[in-house]
Parts: structure tokens; sequence; C-alpha cells
């Protein structure tokens, strides 16, 4: 019989299953109420126009759809992602842009690209467990830098920046997993300190227009490349139909320079030649007459509602000594415990009272947060999300 254990490449020894993905198991059980994962709500999926759209691109486009397509993303859908982002009057095409399969594809092709072992990568504490887990293919480690209510704390910047820095990640619109917003100020300061040490940005934004209260702040990316002649500037950003359409689609893009681009795009052929045609052409039918506009503001609407839902329920469960963010926007939300408490070691007591979450520690690169978690409001119904706080309260009444 084979030992496979002495098959596997020496990498997989970093290649660890997600907490997330794991926990998403728990949400299939009908009497758990989970705020564990990221998914948006079902009920604002535009399941009648995807239908019709699906008519459409097999009754009129069919040898297109169904065929086999450029790595860089299906031409039409490109300019529709170019246009929504004329606002900020930076100087690109679509030449700038690809289209990946989800925004997780867009993390390892970073990595694929950019990371050599040992290479570092200066991450928030905390951050995206899935760009930890994308990343630790490749050999990154990590160094962290805290944030507060407002973002990444960059007074702490230019120090970390000296030691060889290679890339930052940064997601600076309603962060997961805290929900914070980096400030424009901070932003500013972000983007000079960047460009001064010559450290790439990777600029992770899947919530920027789930927006709920508060002003519209530009990208990173935009900020860079305001004053070039054509997009050369020192960012990367990434964002994704996942969480503002849906994420069956698989669908996610990069904007970059067009050098960097390239470069995607021949790691990419060599991954899947390029993201399935049909849903390519699926979504730019469903989106090129500026449906998402009015679209967002909907899903908004309804995300909006569950937050407050979310946010005065524990105002009125939760005990002394809990803290928790309040996010302008976004899936998310952080709770913070009393420091000598483990959220993950009462994990299993919450799964007994049919409440879920994820445990802070599955987010920091250091492996510290244990008196944090994570919790998702977009998807529970808002009488859910009122009795799973509840359950939720007791469970921590109980330890703290």
């Amino acid at each position: 019989m084979q030992n496979w254990e002495n098959v596997y490449a020496a990498r997989t020894d970093r290649i660890k299953s997600s907490a997330i993905r794991e926990l998403l198991k728990l949400s299939q059980q009908p009497d758990v109420i989970s705020f564990a994962g990221g998914l948006p709500a079902a009920e604002v999926f535009p399941v009648d126009l995807i239908k019709k759209a699906v008519n459409v691109v097999l009754e009129t486009n069919s040898d297109v759809a169904l065929q086999y397509g450029t790595t860089e993303g299906y031409t039409p859908l490109r300019k529709v992602i170019k246009k929504s982002n004329e606002k900020y009057n930076i100087n690109f095409d679509i030449d700038n842009i690809m289209i990946t399969a989800g925004g997780q594809q867009a993390l390892d092709l970073i990595g694929k690209v950019f990371i050599n072992p040992g290479d570092k990568v200066l991450v928030e504490a905390p951050t995206y467990l899935g760009a930890l887990q994308a990343w630790n293919t490749y050999g990154a480690e990590y160094v962290c830098i805290p944030n507060d209510e407002h973002g990444m704390m960059v007074d702490q910047l230019e120090k970390l920046l000296s030691s060889d820095i290679k890339l930052i990640y940064a997601l600076p619109n309603f962060q997961n997993p805290t929900g914070v917003t980096l400030s424009f100020e901070r932003r500013k300061i972000l983007i000079e300190l960047a460009e001064k040490y010559n450290v790439p940005i990777i600029e992770d934004d899947p919530y920027g227009r789930l927006r709920y209260e508060g002003e519209h702040l530009p990208p990173l990316y935009s900020i860079s490349g305001q004053n070039n002649n054509e997009y050369n500037g020192n960012v990367i950003y990434m964002s994704s139909f996942s969480k503002i359409l849906s994420p069956g689609f698989r669908l996610a893009w990069m904007i970059a320079p067009k050098d960097v681009i390239s470069k995607l795009v021949q790691a990419k052929q060599g991954t899947d030649l390029h993201t399935g045609t049909f849903s390519q052409v699926v979504a730019y039918e469903v989106c090129k007459d500026d449906f998402l506009n009015e679209h967002i503001k909907n899903v908004c609407r309804v995300y909006n509602d569950r937050r407050n839902v979310m946010l005065d329920t524990l105002c009125e469960h939760m005990p002394d000594r809990v803290s928790w963010s309040h996010p302008e926007g976004g899936l998310f939300l952080w709770v913070k415990l009393p420091d000598e408490m483990d959220t993950e070691a009462i994990f299993p007591a919450a799964v007994d009272e049919k409440v879920a979450y994820v445990p802070g520690s599955a987010f920091f690169a250091d492996g510290s947060g244990h008196n944090a978690m994570r919790l998702n409001f977009s998807y529970a119904q808002p009488e859910q999300i009122n009795e799973g706080i509840n359950r939720l309260s007791k469970v921590i009444k109980k330890y703290i």
C-alpha cells in the first residue's frame, strides 16, 4: 500500500484546513444559528433576472458562452468593471483588468507570482484568514501590525517597513474580520510610506460598495494612481461579485499595472486557463444595464437592518466586559471578551446551545486573539439574529 505521506510535496506541511470552511458545515444543520460564514443572504440574489439572463445567453450567445475564453477575462464584463471605476478619474483601460475565479484565486495568484519562501508580508492583526491560507503554501512569513476603530495603525508602519517587507496586505473597507474602515488620513499615510519604501500594497476590497452609513472613501489604488498618465500605481486592487451579486458565479477581478497583469495572466494560464466563460457572460448580461447600482441599494437596506438588529441585541444581552465593533458596512462585526477568556475553548458550549461563530485566533498570523470572535450579520434573518445572540450571551455569561 502506498504511503502517501512520503509522496506529498514539502509545501503541503503548511497547508491547513480553513477554520471557516469547517465551521460552515454547521450552518447546514437546521437547528444551528450560524454567524460563522461570510454568506450573503440568499433572498437578495436576483434569481429571476439571472434566470432570464441565462436564457438570453443560451439563445443569442451560446457559441461564446460555452466556449473557451481568454485568460484575461470576457471583454464586455471587463468594460463593465472599468466603467464602475471611472468615478475615480484613474487613467486605466481593460488591459489593467483581469477576471479571476473568485477572490481566493486572486490571492493565490499573488502568492504564486510574488512570494518566495521566507518573504515577509505585512498584515493587519487580525486579518482575513483566506489570505493567510493562500500564502502559507508559498512560504510567506508574516509581520503583524495592529488595528483599532480607524483601521491599520499606520503610526507603527514606518518602523515595520524598514525590516525588508515584500508586500503589504490591506482590507481598507469594513475589514474582514473586524468590520472597521481605514480612515482617509491613514489611507494617505499608508500610500506615502509604501511608496517611500517601494513596497507594493495588495488592496482587498470585496465589501466596499456595501456601505450603510458615513461617506464613501476612495480606494487605495485610486489615491496611488491619480497622478499617472496610465495606471502604474503601487497598489494591486482586488474586488468581487460574490458579495454584490452571487458567490456562486465565482467571479472577482484585479486592477494592476499592465506588466503586473501580464505576469498574473501567465500564472493563471497554468492554473485553469481562464475563468468560466459561461459565468462571465451571464454576469455581463445581468449587469450590463447598470442593474447593479439599484440592486446594491436593496442589498444594503437588508444588511443594514440586520446589522442594526445585531448591534441592538448585543446591547440588550451581552454582559459587562464584552465589547464589539460598529461597522459602517460590510458583513461582519468583531466581539471581544475579557482577556482571560478563550473563544475557541468555549466554542463546543456554543454549539451545544445551537449557535456558531468563528474564534478570533483564526484571523491572527501569530495565533493570538483568543478572546475575540467574528460574527456575520448578513445571512441570518432578524429573528434568528435576536435568538442567536441571546443563546451566545448565555454561553458567555456562564464562562465569564
